[in-house]
């Protein structure tokens, strides 16, 4: 480094100023006759030498300054440590991945095994009757079309089986909620994100932009010993407790001494420009309707003394109509009061400010600032005469106002938090505020609790994980604290604790947490371009009852997965046992490949469409969220598909081993004739299984029918396939056409599906442990005697 400042820094003269100029002398004294006159143009050689002075000088500097702010470079500094956890861990799978990963492995297995049995029962049986008819010694070219036609069956069974419509139902299920999500403000990056929502527990959310408006306003004021909110009053109640003096005080304070301006913009809009603070009260002003008054006034500015941060204050001085000038004053509580020795009082005199008083005032700025108001107060002073170069007196002001300004809480948030809480997902604010603000914005919004906690960043930090295992579950408030302590709560949180954890956040410094999260949500509008690089869905209008409704979607995503999936395992089970079945009995599957691709078909692509496009309701956020350990298919499923399942086997047995008999069918294609009324019967009992799919848990299926014109489109859709299929199809899917009685009959058969799920629903499910009961979830404890 110092070889390289004395390269660029340290160029020594090239000549001596008193030695350059004696040499130049001699030299032009010989070649000129006027010395002086080309002596004009030599360089200033003396001030050279002081450019050199300073640039050394400049080096000195240069070289401090990089010995003292150089401690650490690259990843070791703050800006690395906190860019390297964007590169930490991988892509994870998000829980229901995990839990579909698991339930589409089981079904492909059972669909294996059950197409593998069937083969090699066929198989058996047909070498039995070869052998005892004509031998195995003779073969045909029939025999070799029937193994086939038995391994084609076996394929089927297993094409049948393998859930190949999982995914689309996963995709199609995120999809829409993808769509309907970003008319609800939330636009999503990543699909999975969509279902990851509904599993959280944890929502760890920032503070300002979020929780409030990010717009300060005026809240409580103090004037003329009086203390009064704003929200609900109107300028006429202030008019009115105090007298004209001090209104037009007050007024005059407000538009004179400030930094706002009302700007007009293209659009003839007026709009009010400024600092938050600055912002604040001239709006509150405005509200008071003395801006036009302010306009029409007489006095002028006379000196403007701009706010400066050592001295928290700023101050400006007036001339008023009798020659005298007036000194308004505007700053920090602590140091305006500090300068005041007179006060306001309701009738507009002036009165010493006594120590009593001065504790009254105090105590009222102490007391907003307990309820996260930032407290200025407005003070003057007349004055007969100015110094021009003089700043503003350092005393002998009258206090005239004490603003309480605030971040207020955006509408609807305290009702989003109740949500949430009702939903069991636990809500913690991590800010960067003082404790007090934040623990007065937490109560406001109904996160911080009797029985929570609310800590600082130093503090959380310099714990032991042994004591963060005890403490974390009781943080609601994280105050003061650092990008690098949010992504410790968030790591802990899911490592310790196998939590879901959501994460806003609108920052380049909340990058990392948002990396780190299973679901990262930053803000659209206040939100840096990393932290949405970060984030897996952007919140467009910066607002937590839009992240609400992202919870409210994944776990309508989720839920509709597991209607589907209940309806794949009935049509599975009962395929497979059938064609496995018959293949041991009578040597022959009733359901041949094509009808087992059509029912395929609908249990895939058309339930697919059918279960995983219902939208959200109201009963979704009444309920615990789904942990990471919890199964997926849950006691209440099961009893729906084995109920389900058993009915459907017996009727699909009864028709399969005596229909013929009870139905009076003779003929040579009698067996063609049951055998198509066995699939029609099977196909319409899968039609009405998947209206019963809707609703897992309460008997009334059709809630909401009318409004889901998809549903109603699938089911119309197959219902219209199965009659040209039966119908007009019959050499290709090896069935008959049907007389109206069957059909009624097949109609029949299925339409019983929806009173056993009614039956079946009215059964109970006890649930241990952590097992769920209604859809996958945990019901809440209604009183102390259930929990």
């Amino acid at each position: 480094m110092d070889k390289y400042l004395q390269e660029n820094f340290e160029l020594p003269a090239k000549n001596p100023s008193e030695e350059a100029q004696r040499r130049w002398r001699s030299a032009v004294g010989t070649l000129v006759k006027n010395r002086r006159r080309r002596f004009r143009h030599v360089p200033d050689l003396d001030q050279r030498q002081q450019d050199n002075v300073k640039r050394r000088s400049v080096q000195e500097k240069i070289r401090v300054a990089l010995y003292m702010i150089v401690t650490a470079v690259g990843m070791r500094t703050e800006w690395g440590r906190l860019m390297s956890t964007l590169s930490e861990g991988g892509e994870d799978e998000t829980p229901l991945q995990v839990k579909l990963n698991g339930v589409a492995t089981i079904i492909g297995k059972i669909g294996l095994v059950f197409a593998t049995l069937t083969f090699v029962v066929l198989m058996t049986r047909f070498l039995i009757e070869k052998g005892t008819t004509v031998g195995l010694s003779k073969w045909y070219s029939t025999d070799a079309l029937t193994i086939v036609n038995y391994f084609a069956t076996a394929v089927t069974i297993i094409v049948v089986a393998v859930p190949e419509g999982l995914p689309l139902a996963v995709t199609l299920s995120l999809a829409f909620a993808m769509k309907k999500l970003m008319n609800d403000k939330a636009l999503v990056r990543h699909l999975a994100a969509c279902e990851t929502m509904g599993s959280a527990g944890t929502i760890c959310t920032d503070k300002t932009g979020t929780l409030t408006t990010n717009h300060m306003v005026v809240d409580k004021i103090w004037i003329a010993e009086l203390s009064k909110s704003v929200a609900g009053n109107s300028s006429e109640d202030l008019n009115s407790s105090i007298s004209s003096s001090a209104w037009n005080l007050l007024l005059q304070g407000i538009f004179e001494n400030t930094s706002a301006e009302v700007v007009k913009g293209n659009d003839d809009k007026q709009t009010v420009l400024g600092t938050p603070t600055e912002i604040a009260i001239f709006e509150y002003g405005l509200s008071l309707q003395g801006y036009h008054e302010a306009e029409d006034r007489s006095c002028t500015k006379v000196k403007v003394e701009p706010f400066n941060s050592v001295k928290k204050k700023m101050a400006v001085l007036v001339s008023l109509p009798g020659g005298s000038y007036r000194w308004f004053c505007k700053g920090a509580s602590e140091i305006i009061v500090e300068m005041c020795d007179k006060v306001i009082d309701q009738d507009g005199d002036v009165i010493p400010l006594s120590d009593a008083r001065r504790k009254d005032i105090m105590d009222t700025i102490y007391s907003f600032a307990s309820d996260a108001l930032r407290t200025l107060c407005l003070a003057f002073k007349d004055v007969d005469d100015f110094d021009e170069g003089a700043d503003s007196p350092p005393s002998g002001f009258t206090l005239i106002i004490i603003f309480g300004i605030k971040d207020p809480v955006r509408p609807g948030v305290k009702e989003a938090v109740q949500s949430c809480i009702t939903a069991g997902i636990t809500v913690r604010m991590v800010t960067g505020d003082n404790i007090n603000t934040a623990k007065a914005i937490a109560k406001e919004c109904g996160i911080l609790t009797d029985d929570g906690i609310a800590i600082e960043g130093p503090d959380f930090r310099n714990k032991s994980p042994d004591e963060l295992r005890d403490l974390i579950p009781k943080i609601q408030v994280m105050a003061r604290s650092l990008p690098l302590d949010k992504h410790m709560l968030v790591t802990n949180l899911r490592g310790m604790f196998q939590e879901v954890v959501a994460v806003t956040g609108d920052g380049t410094n909340d990058a990392p947490a948002l990396h780190e999260a299973d679901i990262g949500l930053a803000m659209g509008i206040a939100g840096t371009e990393v932290a949405k690089e970060s984030a897996d869905v952007i919140v467009l209008d910066d607002n937590f009852t839009t992240i609400i409704n992202v919870a409210r979607w994944g776990r309508a995503v989720y839920i509709n997965i597991q209607k589907f999936v209940q309806f794949q395992l009935t049509v599975n089970i009962v395929a497979l046992v059938i064609n496995f079945v018959s293949a041991c009995i009578t040597g022959s599957a009733p359901l041949t490949a094509v009808q087992l691709l059509w029912v395929n078909m609908i249990m895939d692509t058309l339930g697919a469409l059918a279960l995983a496009t219902e939208p959200p309701n109201d009963e979704m956020m009444k309920r615990p969220p789904v942990g990471r350990g919890e199964s997926f298919i849950t006691k209440v499923m099961w009893r729906n598909i084995i109920g389900q399942s058993i009915y459907q086997l017996v009727v699909l047995g009864v028709l399969m081993f005596g229909g013929e008999k009870l139905l009076g069918i003779e003929g040579p294609d009698s067996k063609t004739v049951i055998n198509t009324l066995i699939f029609n019967s099977f196909v319409f009992c899968q039609v009405f299984n998947e209206v019963n799919s809707r609703e897992m848990e309460k008997i009334n299926i059709f809630r909401g029918i009318i409004g889901n014109w998809v549903f109603i489109g699938v089911i119309t859709a197959t219902v219209v396939f199965q009659v040209v299929i039966i119908e007009f199809l019959g050499t290709f899917a090896s069935t008959v056409p049907l007389s109206w009685q069957f059909w009624l009959v097949s109609v029949g058969l299925g339409s019983v599906s929806l009173i056993i799920g009614a039956i079946l629903k009215c059964i109970p499910v006890k649930s241990s442990g952590i097992s769920t009961t209604p859809d996958g979830y945990r019901q809440l404890a209604n009183g102390p005697d259930d929990i």
